[in-house]
């Protein structure tokens, strides 16, 4: 029997903490991608989970915070789809270390990065006896509520001098 099934999986996450979801390639990705955490923000605290898609299909991960590692984890096999990865991190930012992660030699892409409530389309195939499930997008967020006003404007610029991102 051939068939496709759809479902939509929320990111589990406390709402301060920043998660980064891509696609990868092989079973040393982990270690990759811990090193990339690690190298790009030492003080930052992280956990990563990779679903392998061949061989063994188990949910590698690792961290320097247990409970983000763990959290990882349970995502990761909420997921369950193929050669993707999750990290969770907190004391460092997406912006830190995203540049970092992209240059992992196995990351193939980056589904979002984000602190928002995140909504992962996940399609589940069936050809005979065999399954798999890979991601056909994220929902980050929520709706635009209009433009943004001249007074919004300047609290933009305002904010990201206060946080020291923009001179």
């Amino acid at each position: 029997m051939n068939e496709i099934t759809l479902k939509v999986v929320a990111i589990e996450k406390p709402d301060e903490l920043n998660c980064i979801l891509g696609q990868t390639h092989f079973i040393k990705s982990t270690e990759d991608l811990y090193e990339a955490m690690v190298n790009s923000v030492p003080q930052g605290k992280f956990g990563v989970a990779f679903c392998e898609a061949s061989g063994a299909c188990k949910i590698r991960s690792e961290g320097n915070d247990a409970a983000l590692k763990k959290l990882a984890e349970r995502n990761a096999a909420a997921l369950g789809t193929g050669h993707t990865f999750i990290i969770f991190m907190k004391d460092c930012y997406p912006l830190n270390v995203l540049n970092a992660i992209k240059n992992v030699p196995e990351v193939c892409s980056i589904f979002c990065a984000t602190a928002n409530p995140c909504k992962v389309l996940v399609a589940e195939t069936k050809l005979g006896k065999e399954t798999g499930r890979g991601i056909l997008g994220v929902v980050d967020g929520y709706v635009p509520k209009g433009l943004e006003t001249a007074d919004e404007l300047a609290w933009r610029k305002k904010f990201l001098r206060d946080i020291s991102y923009k001179l």
